[in-house]
């Protein structure tokens, strides 16, 4: 059974903590030099955000890739802020995932709950959202799924559309379920510094 190596990988790299503002923050250094950076709401356990950066081929750091959370805006020179700035307008695709499933938002689609279709492309392993005004396409994996070696299920994807946004959910296989469960008794094991005490590295 493939479930454990993901979970060995993650008891395997280095981990460092941090309380800060009611989040617990744990950086992971994996073996392969990739780093991972996610932030926990303390209370409930909830994952706010994860990312990830690795090594660019000059060995130098690269940058942060948010899978889970804020999408950050990419930071541009002053000159080129003036002439290319993204509108405000275009659809904003994020993940914000809740205890029972994994959420994706996309804002500013302003049209109707008919016009979208969400699918499950089991070969491709990923979900496709289209628009029958061929106004929106979007392929989305959910990398969890991946990194447990587990099948996509269409009768766990839903969808909804409330307030310029369309909301997809997928409810989280028992194996995931379990698989986190565990990790976050492991987590809380892991000494953290308060952000009084210095900075960690996920800063």
């Amino acid at each position: 059974m493939a479930v454990p190596s993901w979970l060995e990988r993650l008891r395997a790299a280095g981990k460092t903590a941090l309380v800060q503002d009611g989040k617990r923050k744990i950086h992971y250094l994996f073996e392969d030099g990739k780093e991972m950076a996610e932030e926990y709401d303390i209370k409930t356990g909830l994952l706010i955000s994860r990312k990830w950066r690795e090594k660019n081929t000059l060995g130098g750091t690269g940058k942060w890739q948010v899978e889970v959370g804020e999408p950050t805006s990419p930071l541009l020179g002053a000159l080129e802020s003036e002439l290319i700035t993204e509108s405000s307008s275009n659809p904003i695709f994020m993940r914000k995932d809740t205890l029972s499933s994994f959420q994706w938002r996309i804002r500013n689609l302003p049209y109707p709950k008919e016009v979208y279709s969400v699918s499950v492309e089991e070969e491709q392993r990923c979900c496709v959202i289209r628009t029958t005004n061929k106004k929106y396409y979007k392929k989305f994996s959910i990398p969890d799924l991946d990194r447990y070696h587990l099948p996509l299920d269409a009768a766990a994807l839903s969808f909804t559309h409330a307030n310029n946004t369309l909301i997809i959910t997928y409810q989280k296989p028992k194996e995931i379920l379990a698989a986190e469960e565990q990790l976050q008794k492991e987590l809380k094991k892991i000494k953290a510094a308060n952000s009084g005490d210095g900075d960690c590295k996920t800063q």
